[in-house]
């Protein structure tokens, strides 16, 4: 399972600091399984996890075993945790160039509604000329603008292709079970529906069917990734700091109030970089708002070395980072002996390079506490299904610690709803207008 070495933060903490949190982690633990802390209403995702397979995961495989047979692309709608969770398992598992020789059987797994890009609305209008497509929106109100603008023009291009019949059958909802405009309008079309329970909220969503179904489309294996999940939750149900989930909780937390403001989460892997985004919003919109909050930034090594390491080693000393090392490589590569050795490199012939990332990661790690910063690091068995959905879990329940222990509310977001009122007064939605008024004045329009 999950491993986290804190070694690195000696020296910044004590062990008397972290063991004198104990009785403050454990009530935090409480607060969450107990369901007595701040948002228990949205504690549902603790219980997605399961080793059974669900009736809801069957028919889940069911669809995917549809768009795989009928379609060269799947577009998964979605923003903010109904994007990034399915895109970050997708790109973790199978790599950042997964779409790389797909069609139908395996269908090319592309993600709209997470912007505004013309750009990239005329790639992907260029990606589906000529090839069979189906849909999956995402969302629980229906009513967010990207998601909502995609929607549009993917259901037009639909039913241009194949006829208002035959396009029902290629979109599918991902939504409230009984509100929202997504669920009136799939009632309505009669597209399949898939269900996001109300107790869980979009950036915890991802072992629901919101991340199951683009994984099973992808060619995941879901029943693995939520046996993971559920070994996980059994496991990190321990009430001591034998429980990694509270050392990385108490110890960031200990960081953060001895000035640690920012935290950097890193990985040796490209194919990490969404769940590093994924994570990213998780931390950010959980913890962020009271005035408090470690402000979470995500970096891909050893390439961000070459840009972020002179700031990390020797800038401002108000962060901390936390490293994910997958423990076991995908299948191994030798480096060459080169018999002119003009770039010098022959002392690597040999090796493996799996051998050579860890100890850049190894050698990186200990130069950057060397120089101020502490880091944790949370080992990782190997990239795989199970794994994918254990990692899920740990820093799911940790953040619902780490935010309790921070005095914050981690289940709702107040503060995203300030740029939309913005941007609808602007666009001049009905309902807006004294707002864009003031707001025209103060751009001097």
């Amino acid at each position: 399972m999950i491993k986290v070495d804190i070694s690195n933060v000696w020296g910044q903490l004590s062990l008397p600091d972290l063991l004198a949190t104990e009785k403050e982690v454990a009530a935090a633990h409480a607060a969450l399984t107990d369901h007595t802390g701040a948002g228990s209403d949205f504690h549902g995702w603790l219980d997605l996890p399961t080793t059974q397979e669900t009736p809801e995961m069957h028919r889940i495989q069911e669809a995917a075993d549809r768009i795989r047979a009928n379609s060269d692309v799947f577009i998964v709608i979605g923003i903010g945790g109904s994007y990034l969770g399915p895109r970050a398992a997708i790109e973790l598992l199978q790599g950042c160039n997964h779409n790389l020789g797909k069609g139908k059987g395996n269908p090319q797994v592309f993600f709209a509604g997470n912007g505004l890009s013309t750009r990239y609305w005329n790639e992907l209008c260029r990606l589906l000329e000529g090839k069979d497509f189906s849909i999956a929106i995402i969302s629980k109100s229906g009513t967010t603008t990207e998601p909502a603008i995609a929607t549009r023009a993917l259901r037009w291009m639909l039913e241009r292709k194949y006829g208002t019949d035959g396009a029902k059958k290629r979109i599918y909802a991902i939504t409230d079970p009984c509100k929202g405009a997504l669920r009136q309008m799939a009632e309505e079309e009669g597209w399949e529906t898939f269900v996001i329970p109300p107790d869980v909220g979009g950036r915890f969503s991802v072992l629901s069917p919101v991340g199951l179904l683009p994984m099973a489309v992808a060619g995941i294996d879901i029943r693995q990734v939520m046996a993971g999940a559920a070994e996980a939750k059994e496991t990190y149900n321990l009430r001591s700091f034998e429980n990694p989930v509270w050392l990385y909780a108490a110890t960031r937390n200990l960081l953060y109030r001895n000035g640690k403001v920012m935290e950097i989460f890193e990985s040796y892997e490209p194919s990490f970089k969404m769940f590093g985004g994924w994570w990213q919003q998780l931390f950010g919109e959980s913890e962020g708002k009271d005035g408090k909050g470690i402000f979470p930034v995500t970096a891909e090594f050893t390439a961000d070395l070459h840009s972020l390491g002179q700031m990390i080693q020797q800038g401002e000393r108000t962060l901390f980072e936390t490293i994910v090392d997958i423990e076991k490589p995908d299948r191994d590569i030798p480096i060459e002996s080169d018999p002119q050795n003009l770039d010098g490199m022959n002392f690597l012939a040999g090796k493996n390079m799996s051998e050579v990332n860890h100890t850049a990661f190894t050698a990186t790690a200990l130069a950057h506490n060397d120089g101020g910063v502490p880091n944790l690091i949370v080992s990782v068995p190997s990239r795989s299904a199970e794994s994918f959905g254990a990692l899920v879990y740990f820093f799911e329940f940790a953040c619902g610690i780490s935010a309790y222990l921070l005095g914050v509310n981690p289940f709702n977001q107040p503060g995203v709803e300030a740029y939309k009122t913005n941007m609808y007064a602007l666009l001049g939605k009905p309902g807006y207008e004294a707002l864009r008024a003031e707001l025209e004045s103060r751009l001097g329009k």
